[in-house]
């Protein structure tokens, strides 16, 4: 028995040798080269001379005469002990550990043991199979520290010289001597003598490495030995399996929380490592040193990478490594996302590609965090993972601090949760109608939001596009080095650092805009403008630019009007020629009116409830044919960076959609005032006609003008001081609000994003109480305004229609009732019209002249009396259901339909069938 594990040593050693290695070593793995070398070095020395350290059955020092003839008959007996057990197997049977069928065809059945011993004789002169294995070095992946020596090939495919000595032949202490050996083998990685891979397991596979090597033992092993041994197989199985992780999690793809992490799992793994060559020194130099022993030195290690091989494979099943989906059965839309993408200018960077998934940046936090969590009743899990949590986060909490203190994002593998559209440029503002640099310059991406930040997200991309505005304006020193922050997320003063990172970014912005670019100035300067707060410039220069105004907008002279509004804004006395940004200010025409301006924006938002969404397609796109230079003046403004953040676009189309409707009552204003002058100093309309049906229906003309007079301006009193000035003072009173004034804690009452929505929500309630976000209020005031300004402008056709069909200005007489001075003065105007007509004709056409301005004149009454009343009922409604200041206005338009037929009250059928 002795001779036989003295045989079993040297076989060892010779099968182990540097010519016949089957096993290349990488470079980083050098330690186990010379391990393993060393131990090559030393078994037969060990084996025959050194008697401190025996693996025998007798414990005595071995023998070192042994004839070749011996050690050759021993090899034979062995290989013909292979073959009796593997005859005895079935096919049936077979294992899946089980070599392949073909190599059970392809030997000889057996014979008996002095016949195969003649056979080997017969042919001493046989070539033996070659069996060089070869080291060579993988090509450079991205992945700076992975390993590049080339696999080596299987222990099985090593010629029978090479095979050991069966375990059946040895005896118990020199099986758990081969064991303990094959077991250091096998925990580096490496196949052993008798512990080999399964033969489902294939090197070349990626998914197979990654899901780590399945290992059998050869039979015959002891069965106390080969439970101890099959419970350790399993922390070999971890090691290899983290050890083709920790190369694949390290490519640059993967981000630099993934490499964070690796770094972390290789330094636990080159621990490991360590402990492996301690056991080692242990095998060879205590006699003591059983498989128990082994067993219980490996159980914490075993532990700690059991640990590391479950994260490392929630991992990989979040990367879809360990699928067997192909690319190819990607997500039909993930295409469609690319375009969209590439559409609002992204870029093509890994982060933002779809079709492949990859953990990494905040979902690796997170991932680590969540197991964290569900091993938190483990304390050495707990340990573990809260070590690699603090180091996997180091590089995010880097990217996170640079952004909430520098405004700075500097992710170059697209794993941060703030995302940023390097295409949208601050110089797009001036064409920018919905915001596209500050609502999506930086977007949250909501899927790569840490467990950690989840409460305070919205902090943080406010804190870091807050300094972003303040270092492009050159506030924040981007040299300086941030000092004294938490680099990890367990540190305790992290959400103070978010809080007062976002404190510090809001006041600096708040700062540069009220301060140092004068935005309340801004403001004002906005209501002077569009508001005509006050109007008397604006008076002034609607008389200047009459004669251009009235022409079609093709013939308006835009540099013209430039030239005059410039005239009047540096008119000295007016309060607006001491404004500092009058330069600003600039006249352009717009062709569409304001109704169909109005009607499309709100058909196109859906802003009123009950409305269809109406496509774009179907909105009235063409110009207003007949619009005038009136009706078609309109203001621009523009604003420096970074006001223009909160004057942007969309602020500056509600400020010039409130102009243009204060601009429409001034100008029928202007038209009534104009009729009203023309019936007070007119000959046909003063002089009191002796045909009393004459006189009635100038009364019933003078009523409604003097209707229509109160209608407009009751709708403008209640437009300006009603509606615009009460919201323009809360706006004031919130911008003016000093930090903590409101609650008295000191800290900033007011966010620059909060000012942003507080100015735009008072032009939206501007615009709401002026009834221009509802579409059936819209169209109610468009007749009506239509009606007005149709009677407006007959007003001349209505005078000489007077005057054919009085019959005391008709004749060469002066009527009785007429004064010297007022014959005179229609005796003056009157060669300059033209009256082919005798008298004698007009006055048979004197009683249907008078029908037909009776006739006209009762459509007006009627068309705006019922309109306005369908105006009043509708106002009712609005009020009780969304802005009740609109019942003040209700109270004062109804003055204008008092002793009218709709004086009554509603008339719900009219209105319905309006």
């Amino acid at each position: 028995m002795s001779s036989r594990v003295s045989h079993h040593s040297e076989r060892r050693t010779n099968g182990t040798s540097d010519d016949s290695n089957p096993r290349p070593r990488a470079p980083g793995h050098a330690s186990r080269g010379s391990q393993h070398e060393q131990r090559n070095t030393r078994s037969p020395q060990s084996s025959f001379t050194n008697p401190a350290h025996k693996r025998t059955a007798s414990g005595n020092p071995r023998p070192a005469s042994r004839s070749t003839e011996e050690r050759r008959t021993e090899r034979v007996t062995i290989t013909t002990k292979e073959k009796l057990i593997s005859r005895t197997k079935s096919p049936e049977r077979r294992s899946k550990d089980a070599p392949p069928p073909e190599k059970w065809r392809a030997k000889e059945p057996t014979k008996s043991r002095q016949s195969e011993a003649k056979t080997k004789e017969a042919k001493p002169d046989a070539p033996p199979a070659i069996w060089d294995p070869i080291v060579s070095l993988t090509p450079h992946t991205s992945a700076p520290l992975a390993i590049r020596v080339s696999i080596p090939p299987p222990a099985s495919d090593a010629p029978q010289s090479l095979q050991p000595q069966p375990l059946h032949e040895l005896s118990l202490e020199a099986q758990e001597a081969a064991m303990i050996e094959d077991l250091l083998f096998v925990f580096m990685g490496y196949e052993g003598q008798y512990i080999r891979y399964a033969y489902s397991y294939d090197p070349n596979e990626e998914r197979d490495r990654l899901t780590g090597p399945d290992f059998k033992i050869q039979p015959g092993l002891d069965p106390s030995l080969q439970d101890l041994t099959t419970s350790m197989l399993k922390m070999a199985t971890h090691y290899s399996a983290l050890e083709t992780f920790v190369d694949v999690q390290s490519r640059d793809e993967f981000g630099a929380v993934n490499h964070a992490l690796c770094a972390a799992i290789r330094k636990l793994l080159q621990d490991y490592l360590v402990m492996v060559a301690q056991l080692e020194t242990q095998f060879l130099t205590n006699d003591t040193f059983t498989l128990h022993l082994l067993n219980v030195h490996t159980l914490p290690t075993s532990q700690m990478m059991l640990q590391l091989y479950s994260l490392a494979h929630e991992f990989l099943k979040r990367n879809a490594l360990l699928d067997d989906e192909s690319e190819e059965d990607s997500d039909p839309d993930d295409i469609e996302k690319v375009l969209e993408n590439l559409k609002r200018g992204g870029d093509l960077m890994p982060g933002n590609m779809t079709g492949k998934k990859v953990c990494k940046g905040g979902v690796a936090i997170g991932l680590i965090t969540k197991r964290l969590e569900t091993m938190s009743g483990d304390p050495a899990a707990r340990s573990l993972l809260t070590s690699l949590l603090r180091d996997a986060s180091r590089p995010y909490m880097a990217m996170l601090n640079e952004w909430m203190h520098h405004g700075e994002i500097r992710d170059p593998h697209s794993e941060f949760l703030i995302k940023e559209q390097a295409s949208i440029r601050r110089d797009m503002l001036e064409q920018d109608y919905i915001d596209d640099y500050w609502g999506r310059r930086y977007t949250i991406r909501e899927h790569d939001i840490p467990p950690q930040l989840q409460g305070v997200k919205d902090k943080v991309l406010l804190a870091g596009k807050y300094l972003n505005v303040v270092r492009e304006c050159g506030g924040v020193d981007v040299s300086k080095v941030v000092q004294d922050v938490p680099k990890s997320f367990d540190d305790p003063r992290f959400l103070d650092n978010v809080n007062n990172a976002y404190a510090q970014a809001n006041e600096s912005l708040m700062k540069l805009l009220l301060t140092t670019h004068a935005l309340p100035a801004r403001l004002q300067s906005l209501k002077h403008y569009f508001f005509l707060d006050p109007s008397d410039y604006f008076t002034y220069f609607m008389e200047l630019s009459t004669s251009e105004l009235r022409k079609p907008v093709k013939s308006v002279n835009t540099v013209k009007l430039q030239s005059l509004l410039d005239l009047v804004l540096r008119q000295p006395g007016s309060i607006v020629s001491l404004d500092p940004f009058k330069e600003d200010v600039h006249i352009e025409m717009n062709e569409v009116s304001l109704i169909k301006m109005l009607q499309r924006v709100v058909n196109i938002t859906g802003i009123e409830q009950g409305e269809t969404l109406q496509p774009l397609t179907n909105q009235p796109t063409e110009m207003d044919k007949n619009a005038l230079g009136f009706t078609s003046l309109q203001l621009d403004y523009t604003v420096p960076f970074p006001v223009s953040l909160v004057i942007s676009r969309r602020t500056v189309w509600r400020y010039q959609a409130l102009f243009r409707y204060l601009l429409s009552l001034r100008y029928l204003e202007m038209q009534l005032s104009t009729t009203w002058q023309t019936h007070n100093t007119g000959v046909v309309w003063c002089h009191k006609s002796s045909m009393r049906r004459i006189e009635i229906w100038k009364r019933r003309v003078w009523t409604l003008r003097a209707r229509m007079i109160v209608f407009v301006q009751q709708l403008l009193y209640f437009c300006t001081l009603e509606v615009i000035e009460p919201n323009w003072q809360s706006l004031m009173s919130r911008l003016k609000a000093k930090d903590g004034s409101l609650d008295g804690s000191g800290k900033p009452d007011r966010t620059v994003d909060e000012l942003m929505q507080d100015h735009v929500d008072f032009l939206d309630t501007c615009l709401k109480g002026c009834m221009l976000t509802n579409g059936k209020l819209i169209r109610i005031h468009s007749k009506l305004m239509q009606t007005c300004v149709a009677f407006a402008a007959h007003m001349n056709w209505l005078s000489r229609e007077l005057e054919k069909s009085d019959p005391d200005l008709i004749g060469p007489i002066q009527p009785p009732n007429m004064t010297d001075k007022e014959w005179r003065r229609y005796q003056a105007v009157k060669p300059q019209k033209s009256h082919n007509d005798s008298g004698s004709s007009q006055l048979q056409d004197e009683e249907a002249r008078i029908s037909n301005l009776f006739d006209l004149i009762g459509n007006w009454e009627r068309n705006f009396s019922r309109h306005l009343q369908i105006l009043m009922d509708a106002l009712n409604h609005y009020a009780a259901t969304e802005t009740v200041v609109l019942l003040s206005l209700c109270a004062r338009l109804a003055t204008a339909n008092q002793g009218t037929e709709y004086d009554a009250g509603p008339r719900n059928e009219e209105n319905l069938a309006a």
